[in-house]
């Protein structure tokens, strides 16, 4: 079970996990809401076309489903199915948000195939999902809007990208209607997006809360597909040198 051990500035808990030894636990509800999840993808995004299945799973089956990209939708999309087979450790009050999944958007141009598979560079998406989709189950905890992944502690950048870490928030681009899903077996699951943070945004986020980084990213037009050259809404703008 992971601790609360201190709180950020913004008043929220920051918790600390350590690596348990325990033993290889076979899933109990494998595929559980598949169906449903993958038609509430369908309906909102567009027609899955590959699965990326797991071939060994321990406590959950957390296959990622591949949406790819369209003319009139010109960026890939990737959704867990399985993280809310079982459901997470929530604060009372809270249970209507104990079963998840992930999502993020990737530009077209993002190398899919098992080949391109080998270089982290392509694959470290696919990785975070299943890292982050893992993570509630391993460590008797949840994850919800607002909190915050960093890639070690110290967090380092995330394969070659300049990002430390992710951060949980609703699939804006998506609509409400995507945000929650009845699921076929009555499990109400809750869709968020793994949005990557720069060191300082992840500092800023820490200091005011998410609310401040979703604020800016509305205000500085930072879109949903994941870009490592987009801009850091956390450091201030550049000024030109003045022209006499």
């Amino acid at each position: 079970m992971a601790q609360e051990s201190e709180k950020s500035e913004s008043g929220s808990p920051i918790y600390r996990y350590e690596e348990k030894e325990r033993e290889w636990q076979t899933p109990e509800h494998s595929g559980r809401n598949l169906e449903s999840v993958e038609a509430h993808v369908e309906r909102h995004i567009g027609k899955v076309e590959t699965v990326y299945h797991e071939i060994f799973s321990d406590r959950i089956h957390l296959d990622v489903l591949f949406v790819p990209a369209t003319e009139d939708r010109p960026y890939h999309v990737l959704v867990t199915s399985g993280v809310s087979d079982q459901a997470m450790q929530v604060p009372d009050g809270l249970e209507e948000l104990n079963r998840v999944e992930l999502l993020m958007a990737l530009p077209e141009s993002w190398p899919l195939s098992d080949e391109s598979f080998n270089d982290e560079a392509n694959y470290w998406p696919v990785r975070w999902l299943k890292q982050i989709g893992r993570l509630p189950h391993d460590y008797g905890t949840w994850i919800g809007w607002g909190h915050t992944i960093p890639n070690g502690d110290p967090a380092e950048p995330i394969a070659n990208t300049p990002f430390i870490g992710v951060m949980l928030a609703p699939a804006y681009w998506l609509g409400n209607d995507f945000y929650q899903l009845k699921a076929d077996s009555g499990d109400t699951i809750t869709f968020y997006n793994l949005v990557p943070l720069f060191q300082e945004e992840m500092d800023l986020k820490l200091k005011k809360g998410a609310d401040e980084i979703e604020a800016r990213f509305e205000k500085q037009n930072i879109e949903f597909v994941v870009n490592p050259d987009r801009k850091n809404v956390a450091k201030p703008k550049s000024w030109l040198p003045w022209k006499q």
